[in-house]
């Protein structure tokens, strides 16, 4: 029962579905609580969900139960990666690493853990003077209402210059030619850096509350302004672009021209211009990392692919350090389980690329992404189980399971009969002996599905249908278990255990028939037969409702009736289940 909710799990994970995920793994570890995979997947479904701090303690639970599987630690550190507590997740995934060294799942998040721990250590570079001025959101707001600054907001290029500084104020010494910068400058500090000065510094405008000018009385004459005209003012200089940003930009055009070359030779499956294109885009812009990507997928196509997880790793490592689009970081990761899935050559080189997948999904839930991550769990366990297959193996085991029956150990065999299965699951033999040993346990479900499987397997092997009429007549439903023993007669017609079994049958329905079951029994079976979905339909017929009212008052009406061999087939059933007593 752990196993089937925890497979209803695996497959709601696989589907997205996190909350469902989360509730079946729940359900099987309420059954298992002990099992540390149960906890390990739960984890992962709450690391989905950002629920990070369940997803911890689960992790922590893991790694308790099973303090050498590597995986555990792979969700150790997720967990505490999640919560920002960087340290804490490098210790879990050099831990991982120390049970498995190779694991790429642990290189990969110590190496994000890292890189994360780097970014949050404080700046060592000291502090810009002007540092405080372009923090916050209070900038933009000054630099909107202020008229002189306010026009320069409709500019991209002073507003990338602002956006820059603001990230890295000290690099306010690289724009102050800029006459717009020193303006903006001026209205953060609270100063008017072009304004002329008043006495000794030429005309300044007249404050506020000053006395005007006295216009000459009537009739006086005017005196002559003998002050020399105010100067026109300065038409302002066109804004200066330093050598080192016009180079920048140049080398973004010409790095995206290589990309299309390199596009329009792949398209061309002309791979090696391809490379190179893309080779020439990145050494000419490196915070693209698409270049990187798109070079993997022609490394993928030409099968080199050891070249092509280099590239994807190094895009996910820029990609992280540049902050890019979650989705260009997705691809990659993408990529590279792609690559694996090509390498893989049995079902443990899996592992790696299912990994992968599911990291790519935490980062963005591409459609594509999760019917590879389908594909490749589905193709793991199709080769586990042809690794596992052995015939010898499971004949072996099916002879241990024969002798612990014979000595009445049944659940000893139950262990080598599922083995033997497991090891051969063609073999109908095995279902058959496991079904003999769930009916002695008192196990009837499990037995009937063995049975049944038994029969599916091999429907002439006569075994399977003693099996399950065995099991159907413990459950006292001996009408199926009679249609299940003259099934089995039609294969092998002198079998001796399948002709004794429609004897028991027929004796079975033959006493309710007579009226001859104790109240007590009569009472069981007609609870057991009103929880029968056939019995319910004959019930809730209403023709069969009339055909039995006919019996009770109107007996030219039952005559009549009788000779309708359907209409008595479904008495007779009513009959065995004790319903009806025909006396």
């Amino acid at each position: 029962m752990a196993d089937e909710a925890k497979a209803k799990g695996n497959a709601a994970f696989s589907a997205g579905n996190y909350d469902e995920a989360i509730r079946h793994f729940t359900e099987a570890i309420n059954l298992a609580p002990t099992n540390h995979v149960l906890y390990s997947n739960r984890s992962a479904a709450y690391a989905s969900l950002n629920k990070f701090s369940e997803a911890l303690s689960d992790a922590k639970k893991t790694v308790e139960l099973k303090p050498d599987w590597s995986k555990g630690y792979s969700r150790l550190g997720a967990a505490h990666l999640g919560l920002r507590q960087f340290e804490d997740a490098a210790s879990a995934y050099k831990k991982g690493l120390e049970f498995d060294p190779n694991n790429e799942a642990l290189k990969s998040g110590l190496a994000d853990a890292q890189a994360a721990q780097s970014r949050s250590r404080p700046s060592q570079q000291p502090a810009n003077p002007f540092g405080d001025v372009f923090s916050g959101p209070e900038m933009w707001t000054r630099l909107t209402t202020d008229p002189s600054t306010g026009a320069f907001l409709k500019q991209p290029d002073f507003v990338k210059i602002m956006q820059d500084i603001q990230k890295n104020p000290s690099s306010l010494n690289m724009y102050l030619k800029d006459q717009r910068v020193m303006q903006a400058l001026g209205v953060l500090l609270g100063l008017n850096l072009n304004a002329r000065e008043g006495p000794g510094g030429g005309d300044a405008e007249m404050a506020e509350g000053s006395p005007e000018r006295k216009r000459p009385a009537e009739g006086e004459p005017v005196k002559e302004d003998k002050r020399p005209e105010k100067a026109p003012e300065p038409e302002p200089e066109p804004m200066e672009v330093s050598e080192e940003e016009k180079e920048i930009k140049e080398r973004k055009l010409q790095a995206q021209k290589e990309k299309e070359a390199g596009n329009a030779a792949y398209k061309k499956k002309d791979f090696e211009t391809a490379i190179q294109h893309y080779t020439k885009a990145f050494e000419l812009d490196d915070e693209d990392i698409s270049f990187l990507t798109n070079r993997a997928a022609v490394y993928l196509e030409m099968g080199k692919y050891d070249e092509c997880i280099k590239d994807c790793d190094k895009a996910v490592e820029r990609g992280r350090e540049l902050r890019s689009d979650f989705k260009m970081i997705a691809r990659a990761l993408t990529r590279k389980g792609n690559a694996l899935v090509k390498m893989a050559k049995c079902s443990k080189d899996y592992e790696r690329a299912i990994e992968t997948y599911q990291k790519a999904l935490t980062e963005h839930r591409n459609p594509d992404t999760l019917k590879k991550l389908n594909e490749a769990e589905k193709a793991k366990k199709d080769l586990e189980q042809q690794e596992y297959f052995d015939p010898q193996i499971a004949d072996e085991e099916r002879e241990k399971g024969n002798q612990y029956f014979k000595e009445q150990k049944f659940p000893e065999a139950v262990k080598h009969y599922t083995e033997s299965i497991k090891r051969n699951p063609k073999d109908p033999r095995a279902y058959s002996n496991r079904a003999a040993c769930y009916t002695k346990l008192g196990a009837l479900p499990e037995g009937l599905k063995d049975a049944e499987k038994c029969i599916e397997l091999d429907p002439t092997f006569s075994k399977g249908y003693t099996r399950k009429g065995a099991v159907q007549f413990f459950m006292k439903e001996y009408e199926k278990a009679l249609e299940t023993y003259q099934e089995g007669l039609k294969h092998d017609p002198n079998n001796a255990e399948l002709l004794d079994g429609v004897k028991r049958c027929v004796s079975q329905i033959n006493k309710a028939s007579r009226g001859d079951l104790s109240p007590e029994e009569l009472k069981e079976r007609q609870a057991k037969a009103m929880q029968d979905p056939e019995i319910q339909n004959i019930l809730t017929d209403p023709v069969m409702r009339q055909v039995l009212v006919d019996f009770q008052e109107n007996p030219k009406a039952a005559q009549e009736h009788t000779k309708n061999p359907q209409v008595m087939n479904k008495i007779q059933k009513l009959v065995s289940a004790g319903i009806v007593q025909m006396r």
